[in-house]
């Protein structure tokens, strides 16, 4: 079967003046449509590299990324990127931000009342229609993220790519966007891509976890199939021999990859 995201044989070399510096090599992975996919790694290891190939926001120097059957190296709606900061508009109010990207992709396709209407949708689906006239200094950071993902969710994007979204967040609120993106993934079928350093993470959230070699070069070391049932409720998983196996075998990979970067 044809994948619904393809990456081909990627190698990313940056280069600066004479020294150049080989990041990634040779990445090939295939992602069905509707996947949850984790990329998962120690810092260097060209995991936001391999995201922004993904995004368009770099380009790969070999091979590249095909997405249902058509190659794409330039950014473009439908891919969306949710960073760890939220890169909201500061000026702008909760509404403003979300409206200004529905405004930008639907412009010719939607009338005005819809994409108000498609504004306030997407700001329900993650439960921010009560703060729509407050501006990003009066939110808190969960709530930033949330907005960040109503803002990428109104692009209608083929593809959702999450640069630990969470990363910046205390545990409690960390939790509690992690539960709102598992429900927003089995009621809209999103295909997402996210990075995350956290083990617990990738296995609550992932369908596969995507593990990375460490830095330069780095590779796709091994793929972690996730075989738990959704929706998924993580006090149930605490226990689930399943859930343990998965977790053991991520922590394995990375530990066994950090003992050899002490060593060398």
């Amino acid at each position: 079967m044809t994948p619904y995201l393809k990456l081909d044989h990627v190698d990313k070399v940056f280069t600066r003046g004479k020294v150049s510096s080989e990041v990634l090599k040779d990445i090939n992975l295939n992602l069905g449509k509707g996947d949850y996919v984790s990329i998962i790694g120690h810092s260097g290891c060209g995991k936001s590299t391999m995201l922004n190939i993904i995004a368009g926001l770099t380009r790969a120097t070999i091979g590249g990324v095909i997405l249902e059957g058509r190659e794409v190296n330039s950014p473009g709606p439908d891919r969306a990127v949710v960073f760890q900061n939220h890169s909201l508009l500061p000026w702008l109010t909760v509404y403003q931000n979300v409206r200004l990207g529905v405004d930008k992709v639907f412009a010719k396709t939607k009338s005005r009342a819809e994409r108000d209407e498609w504004t306030m949708h997407n700001l329900n689906l993650v439960q921010m229609t009560h703060a729509k006239d407050k501006r990003p200094s009066e939110i808190s950071g969960g709530m930033k993220q949330r907005v960040g993902i109503a803002r990428a969710l109104a692009m209608e994007p083929k593809v959702l790519l999450l640069d630990e979204p969470f990363g910046a967040l205390d545990a409690l609120t960390r939790a509690h966007l992690q539960d709102s993106v598992m429900a927003l993934h089995q009621k809209l079928g999103n295909t997402i891509v996210m990075i995350t350093h956290d083990v617990d993470e990738a296995v609550l959230l992932s369908d596969r976890i995507v593990m990375m070699t460490n830095g330069p070069s780095a590779t796709i070391g091994e793929v972690l199939d996730v075989p738990l049932a959704r929706p998924r409720q993580r006090l149930e998983l605490a226990s689930n021999p399943v859930y343990l196996d998965c977790r053991k075998r991520v922590l394995e990979f990375l530990y066994e990859r950090h003992k050899f970067v002490e060593a060398a």
